[in-house]
């Protein structure tokens, strides 16, 4: 027994120097990376895809608006698990709680939001494409929770081919994945933690390379959206989650920057909008903020373009050599790296990746700015 408890003592002191490590090496971290440029017009930035006590989650919705507001945010987009009571928009402590939902069927887990008529007939794990179609009919968004998550995966085809949107990287599918990895990936993140907190969230972001093939299998059918999803339920703390990652809402053509109406119907109205249109922005912003970004090419007020059209990456005006442009699907980057050239039908990903502070004191490759995708149309005669 002796013997063991020495053995079991001597691996907690390891793990515990190794925590230690990290927790040094992050306070060496610097960010943002990408710094902002002074005089850009702020975008309307938010929140995506949080739960509160009403299911899961740690804090109240008092406590998740206050998180927001000290990371600065001006929305949040709530979707406790299965709370189907029907809430209006409204601010809180100057942040915009959007009302949503996260249904859980059997097909797995389908975020909705933006409904203009009460859902009618839903309930906790019905048939996925019935939940679908009961979002579809009360005008709202449906959203692919976490789509290819080990954990928790959508199964449903006819439903996901159906579905407006899709969470293409999500911070739980982070966090879970670090679970099933404890030495590697969780002690790491964890050990930076205590160094920099949002370092140690942006420890657990990795490339996702199914969630992509994914989506743009999906996207060659029709235009969806694809979001960033916080999917926070208060582990890492929400202020911390909110700090490393966010959506953007740029201005509308003659609308002003960074500002909602007043009156949250109104503002809720402009949030649903942006988010279902497409032309949201995810960032991790910990590594600088988007504004500036923009996919230049597309047909006018849409997601489209056709074979061999290019499409033109404008970064933010600080970006610098600190940055790359990757891409996936239907499309080929062009030597100057910074334009993007349409070769087939179907649907290409174009993302900006920033150098970031890596788990010790050099740096990795992350993903900083993600934009939905576009869809490849053929040539035009």
């Amino acid at each position: 027994m002796g013997k063991l408890l020495r053995a079991l003592l001597g691996l907690v002191l390891l793990l515990l120097g190794v925590a230690g490590f990290f927790t040094l090496a992050a306070s060496f971290a610097e960010y943002p990376v990408v710094p902002p440029h002074e005089g850009a017009p702020e975008w309307v930035r938010g929140a995506f895809h949080v739960h509160t006590t009403r299911s899961d989650g740690r804090g109240t919705v008092e406590e998740v608006a206050a998180a927001a507001k000290a990371a600065g945010l001006r929305f949040v987009v709530l979707t406790d698990h299965n709370d189907f009571a029907p809430r209006e928009p409204v601010f809180m402590d100057g942040v915009l709680l959007v009302p949503g939902v996260e249904i859980s069927t059997d097909h797995g887990h389908l975020v909705a939001f933006g409904m203009k008529r009460p859902l009618e007939g839903v309930r906790p794990w019905m048939d996925g494409g019935e939940a679908e179609a009961a979002v579809e009919k009360a005008g709202g968004v449906s959203v692919l929770a976490h789509p290819v998550q080990e954990r928790n995966p959508w199964r449903h085809e006819e439903a996901a081919r159906r579905a407006d949107g899709f969470e293409l990287y999500s911070a739980d599918t982070f966090f879970r994945e670090a679970l099933s990895h404890p030495f590697s990936r969780l002690l790491p993140a964890v050990g930076a933690s205590f160094g920099q907190a949002v370092h140690g969230v942006m420890m657990l972001v990795e490339p996702q390379p199914g969630s992509t093939a994914r989506l743009l299998e999906l996207e060659r059918e029709k235009p969806r959206v694809a979001l960033c999803s916080h999917d926070a339920h208060g582990l890492p703390r929400y202020e911390d989650v909110f700090r490393a990652l966010a959506v953007y809402l740029p201005p509308a053509e003659g609308e002003p920057p960074g500002v909602l109406p007043e009156d949250a119907h109104a503002a809720a109205e402009v949030v649903v909008k942006g988010l279902a249109s497409g032309g949201a922005v995810c960032a991790f912003r910990a590594l600088g903020e988007p504004e500036g970004f923009a996919l230049e090419g597309l047909e006018a007020e849409s997601r489209e373009a056709r074979v061999g059209q290019v499409l033109t990456v404008r970064l933010p005006p600080e970006a610098g050599e600190q940055v790359r442009i990757e891409v996936w699907g239907s499309g080929r980057l062009r030597p100057d790296g910074r334009s993007v050239e349409l070769v087939e039908e179907g649907a290409v990903q174009v993302e900006v990746w920033a150098r970031a502070p890596g788990s010790f004191f050099g740096t990795t490759w992350r993903p900083w700015i993600v934009p939905s995708p576009v869809r490849v149309l053929p040539r035009s005669n």
